[in-house]
């Protein structure tokens, strides 16, 4: 925080500002949402999970935070442009829009049923595409505004087994570079964090098997296991003023994980000298 005319500001200059975050009920989005607010924002949180919704909001207003929660199916268009005009009636033109919900339904190529395939691609493409579209428009009206996209490192290595994960953040992370490019000139920015393996309510039973944390911390530069605090502080940077001239960007972060594939090479000779 630094001291101004007008008291304690806090560096990422947000303020008052509008932040909707989507799939803010639990996980990845509710961090989020909680940096965002803990920077002084405005938080408006959507999700299908109703009740999570509100209980997520009704944290963020015991501090004092103006938040507004906000059942939203992002698949559905009728549904996106119901909760954006619920949204704009109550809070004002979002400022700040964080595409974080998304869905993930097991399922290899060859016999993926198509109406799986296509649920995942409604949701985590289409529903990222609706979104921008809903919010962004008001952002285009006021000339200025900042999308944060949450892909994966799985847009850049295929996760088997998984339908159309892989392909849908591939999807989404092409998408944001689309809409930085067209909406740029405009004055929205438009970049995508690609999380890697986070510990989250849905993922914290992998970690409680065996020996697979340490395991999979292994596989990371950082020897660790990300949590939603790791994406949020990202995210609110992404968000804030103090990226102004990132635009189009995709952020990995996911403790080193990809630049490990050639350690993960037998290398005879080479692997006593890797840190433990």
């Amino acid at each position: 925080m630094k001291e101004t005319n007008d008291g304690p500001q806090h560096w990422l200059g947000v303020e008052a500002r509008l932040c909707v975050v989507t799939g803010a009920a639990g996980g990845i989005g509710r961090a989020i949402a909680a940096t965002l607010a803990d920077a002084g924002a405005r938080i408006a949180l959507l999700d299908r999970d109703e009740a999570a919704c509100h209980e997520t909001a009704r944290a963020l207003q015991a501090r004092g935070i103006q938040a507004l929660a906000v059942a939203c199916d992002i698949g559905d268009a009728a549904s996106v442009q119901g909760a954006c005009e619920k949204v704009e009636r109550a809070m004002g033109t979002a400022d700040v829009l964080v595409n974080n919900a998304g869905l993930l339904r097991a399922g290899g190529i060859e016999e993926i049923a198509l109406d799986a395939w296509n649920a995942m691609l409604a949701v985590n493409l289409t529903g990222t595409m609706l979104c921008a579209q809903a919010f962004g428009r008001g952002m285009l009206a006021q000339g200025r505004g900042s999308i944060v996209q949450i892909a994966s490192v799985a847009a850049h290595h295929p996760q088997t087994w998984s339908g159309a994960y892989s392909a849908s953040k591939a999807g989404i992370a092409m998408l944001s570079r689309q809409i930085a490019a067209e909406w740029g000139p405009r004055g929205v920015r438009s970049n995508t964090v690609c999380p890697g393996m986070i510990r989250t309510p849905l993922s914290r039973a992998f970690y409680e098997q065996g020996d697979v944390e340490a395991r999979r911390s292994a596989m990371t530069a950082s020897r660790r296991i990300g949590e939603p605090a790791d994406i949020a502080e990202v995210v609110a940077f992404l968000a804030s003023p103090r990226s102004a001239y990132v635009n189009g960007a995709e952020i990995a972060v996911d403790g080193g994980f990809e630049c490990m594939l050639m350690d993960l090479v037998p290398r005879p000779g080479y692997e006593a000298r890797r840190a433990a």
